[in-house]
């Protein structure tokens, strides 16, 4: 128990600027373990933006709620997988070849795909989150907002399980996260990253599912395609595209 919570803590630390206990220390073999716990990670974050979300909208409009929820899931993680997304659109925008890609990556200044795609992608995920308030009310919200955030968690781990990482410096952000994922890490990771979807309609979850796991195949072709595998990035790109996705199919299956 203690070696897995080590673990979870290791994630913790890792994907969120919260908190960590001192006695967790910190290793390598800590962190090539740790993605088994990303999704439950994302219920934690989701569970944050879904209680800011509710407090605020005891005092302001519903809109302005969301918005400020979405923003306190940004801060919890540092726009760490914004960060990726945005890294990814301007990468795969702007390169030609694998090499020019992963350069543009790697490089800290943001450029106009960016821009556009970070802009598009919170705004397409703001609208969809206040479509679902306005026709199914707060509790479906909530729900939405922690489920999401784990299943797009989810849908980033199963790149890790499926794909060969493709960066050869170890100075990569996600360096730590190459290792290949054993069968029972996944089974851990997608216990926890599809639990939350329990508590959701059964009919609306399957539409939402199938639209994760289509973003995720799109998305898994398109960086072997492009990269012959996957950076840390293109994790980043994936959690934000399936969790978009996941709201959408919510929606999908209710209109």
């Amino acid at each position: 128990m203690k070696r897995e919570l080590e673990y979870f803590f290791a994630a913790l630390r890792f994907f969120t600027r919260l908190p960590v206990p001192a006695w967790v220390g910190h290793t390598q073999h800590q962190l090539d373990h740790a993605a088994r716990y990303f999704p439950l990670i994302g219920i934690l974050i989701g569970g944050i933006g879904a209680g800011v979300t509710e407090l605020v909208a005891l005092v302001l409009p519903i809109d302005i709620a969301i918005l400020l929820g979405m923003a306190a899931t940004i801060l919890a993680t540092g726009a760490f997988h914004e960060d990726g997304f945005a890294d990814s659109c301007d990468g795969f925008g702007g390169g030609w070849d694998k090499a020019q890609v992963l350069t543009i990556m790697k490089d800290s200044r943001i450029g106009s795909y960016a821009a556009l795609g970070v802009g598009l992608i919170l705004l397409t995920k703001w609208s969809a989150l206040s479509e679902l308030d306005a026709d199914f009310g707060p509790p479906l919200l909530a729900l939405a907002l922690i489920a999401g955030h784990a299943v797009s968690r989810l849908a980033s781990t199963t790149l890790i399980f499926v794909l060969d990482y493709v960066r050869e410096d170890a100075s990569a952000k996600s360096k730590p996260l190459a290792q290949r994922m054993a069968p029972r890490e996944l089974a851990i990771a997608a216990l926890t990253g599809l639990a939350p979807c329990l508590l959701l309609p059964a009919g609306a979850v399957l539409v939402a599912l199938a639209l994760v796991a289509l973003v995720t195949l799109l998305a898994a072709r398109y960086f072997v395609r492009r990269i012959g595998g996957y950076t840390g990035d293109c994790l980043g790109a994936t959690q934000q595209l399936s969790e978009v996705g996941f709201y959408l199919g919510l929606l999908c299956s209710f209109t």
